[in-house]
């Protein structure tokens, strides 16, 4: 706890202070409005800023539960025609939780009941939808330790994102559909479609053409 006191402003570590649980680090970030900008901010910038898009929302998330003493990892959900989607992800005994910052109701908290990884990620496919009605949610990286890139300040510097994003580019890929699945795929359904977007930024919103 010294050492995470030396990186942060008193103000900056009152903050951290009351993000006593995952779920309250992701109370916190529901509060922020969703970017719709298209550069990343550091978990300092998005304390300074108030407002976070995905990418932001899940290395916040990271800095935040590793003040709890969990590992900062993220992964990245990976989709047909939409954007990607980030993840921080936490352990509780044994069990895969995660939080996330997100334009759409139903891509954000997932409390630590999945046993593996690919069964969190499942759990977000039925509400992963495209602006063209296609369940997108295609499959999903290997988790990325943000620890290993503690040389680059990720937590308090932007100009490490583009280079985190691009890593992100390197890890693993798990798909979770094969071509059959992907044929047989139904549009999601209208009220889905509504009640997904609920209070969402337009602005944020991915179009495909």
């Amino acid at each position: 706890m010294n050492k995470w006191s030396k990186l942060w402003s008193e103000e900056e570590q009152r903050i951290f202070g009351e993000l006593k649980s995952p779920a309250l680090i992701q109370a916190f970030l529901d509060e922020l409005p969703y970017s719709s900008d298209s550069f990343y901010r550091c978990p300092r910038r998005v304390l300074a800023e108030r407002k976070a898009h995905c990418f932001d929302g899940a290395m916040f998330a990271a800095a935040a539960l590793r003040r709890l003493g969990f590992p900062p990892l993220v992964i990245d959900m990976q989709a047909y025609r939409d954007d990607d989607h980030l993840l921080a992800l936490f352990k509780v005994r044994g069990y895969w939780g995660a939080i996330a910052k997100s334009n759409f109701v139903g891509l954000r908290f997932r409390e630590p009941i999945h046993r593996t990884l690919r069964e969190l990620v499942l759990s977000y496919f039925p509400s992963y939808y495209n602006m063209a009605y296609d369940k997108s949610l295609r499959g999903y990286t290997a988790p990325m330790h943000l620890d290993r890139f503690d040389h680059l300040d990720w937590m308090r510097d932007d100009a490490a994102l583009d280079l985190l994003s691009d890593k992100m580019d390197e890890l693993r890929y798990y798909p979770i559909l094969d071509r059959a699945m992907i044929k047989y795929l139904t549009p999601v359904d209208e009220r889905t479609y509504q009640a997904g977007q609920y209070g969402a930024n337009q602005e944020g919103i991915y179009w495909p053409e």
